[in-house]
């Protein structure tokens, strides 16, 4: 490969969203131009949060055309499934194996599952380390996340380095690419735009929904300028354009909304319909995936490769 490398991904877990757009799949469009980039489903994290074979399928499929939707072209990706490729699984347990458990409870999911009393399962602690395994692998220079994905990149950094110095140089050492004006994309709410949080506006959604989306946003009564209503619309047009139609609309909150549908529904609708004629054809879409999971399936193959002969298990 003549360009940097990229690897990033998102997990198969529900419906896209604009803070999917906005946080991961547009950067990973625009990178796409400039990178090779590895753009993975990452269907084995998504069974945290879900254990429902028919419905893991069906988002498996969503997510795929999700990629598709936004333009990620497989010629210029290696559009993969996480599932397709064992090394994924294999070079954790090794990491596992010399990963200290108190390094793992510094981790942030840890820690917010451990504050909550939650019955924390092995994937939720360990979850950082597959994390690592998925960068390592493909040997990728940058790894574009969300501020508050920082702290996986860095812990596959310290797995790294802590390989090659027991092992001999293996793993290049990827840096964090972070996009600071759509770091955190904000929800209906005010908080961070997230499934779990119920605060999402569909990344596919029909007008109506939209409009039902927007309606609900969270206004704070106490300025002129409904902060997170302007928080959402400074996504879809320039700040020198929106503060001068927020300040002309003080105080009129019905029509900034209004007109956050319209510009929402300008900006879905080339994208709904894309998608719309995918669906058509389930079949080729897959075949796509299938294809990128080949590509991806070399690269992996040749790391383990060289991580068997490391670690001294090759012996014939």
């Amino acid at each position: 490969m003549s360009k940097k490398v990229l690897l990033s991904g998102i997990q198969s877990s529900g419906k896209a969203h604009i803070g999917n757009y906005f946080g991961a799949m547009k950067q990973f469009v625009d990178l796409s131009e400039t990178y090779d980039c590895f753009i993975m489903i990452a269907d084995y994290h998504a069974l945290h949060s879900l254990q429902n074979p028919k419905e893991m399928k069906e988002n498996i499929i969503n997510l795929l055309l999700d990629y598709l939707a936004v333009e990620l072209d497989p010629k210029k990706v290696v559009l993969f499934k996480q599932s397709d490729i064992s090394e994924h699984t294999e070079l954790t347990w090794i990491f596992d194996t010399i990963v200290t458990m108190p390094y793992l409870m510094r981790a942030h999911a840890f820690k917010d599952a451990e504050a909550k009393n939650k019955e924390i399962d092995v994937g939720t602690f360990n979850y950082p380390v597959l994390m690592a395994t998925d960068i390592l692998l493909y040997s990728p220079d940058v790894v574009p996340v969300g501020a508050d994905q920082k702290q996986h990149v860095e812990i596959s950094r310290d797995i790294a380095e802590k390989f090659n110095r027991i092992y001999g140089e293996t793993f290049k050492i990827p840096e964090v690419l972070i996009m600071k004006e759509v770091a955190v994309v904000p929800g209906t709410d005010g908080r961070k735009m997230s499934k779990s949080y119920g605060n999402t506006i569909p990344l596919f959604a029909e007008y109506e929904e939209i409009k039902k989306c927007v309606m609900s946003i969270v206004t704070d009564s106490s300025g002129e300028r409904p902060e997170n209503v302007y928080a959402i619309h400074k996504l879809l047009r320039p700040e020198s354009e929106l503060k001068k139609i927020y300040e002309k609309k003080a105080g009129k909150y019905k029509e900034l909304k209004e007109l956050l549908i319209e510009d929402l529904e300008k900006f879905i609708a080339p994208m709904r319909e894309r998608r719309k004629n995918f669906e058509k054809d389930i079949k080729g879409a897959l075949a796509i995936l299938a294809e990128g999971g080949e590509r991806a399936k070399k690269v992996a193959s040749a790391k383990m490769a060289e991580v068997r002969e490391k670690i001294g298990v090759n012996v014939y």
